[in-house]
């Protein structure tokens, strides 16, 4: 019976787990945007670099609001810069999200952040 019941943990734990690291470990650095384009074929370019500090490799997902001049939210967009792919202890990966947004031309600022932690 104990032999099943090992079995059974193994057989449904998550291939992807919470990692001991959390969304404080990792910081976004450079982040900038960039109208690429005019008029309608304009598309924004949101680049930065993520970098984990965290003292084991992991994955983070990353926040950004792209915001109106009085700072209300137009739209918010999550995407993991590595993919499923660990980020290295130290190391760095650039990303471009823009892609994620539909241009607007009321949107003013932008927030980064940090919303989730991962190790795959």
């Amino acid at each position: 019976m104990k032999t099943l019941i090992a079995s059974a943990l193994f057989l449904f734990a998550p291939l992807a787990a919470h990692a001991a690291c959390a969304p404080t470990d990792f910081a976004v650095q450079d982040f900038k945007m960039k109208l690429v384009g005019s008029g309608m074929s304009a598309r924004l370019s949101l680049t930065g670099q993520l970098v984990n500090h965290c003292h084991e490799a992991a994955a983070a997902q990353i926040t950004i609001d792209a915001k109106d001049g009085s700072g209300k939210v137009l739209q918010s967009k999550k995407g993991w810069p590595a993919g499923t792919t660990n980020i290295g202890p130290g190391q760095t990966v650039d990303f471009d999200l823009g892609r994620l947004f539909r241009f607007d031309p009321e949107m003013q600022s932008y927030t980064v952040g940090v919303a989730d932690v991962r190790t795959w």
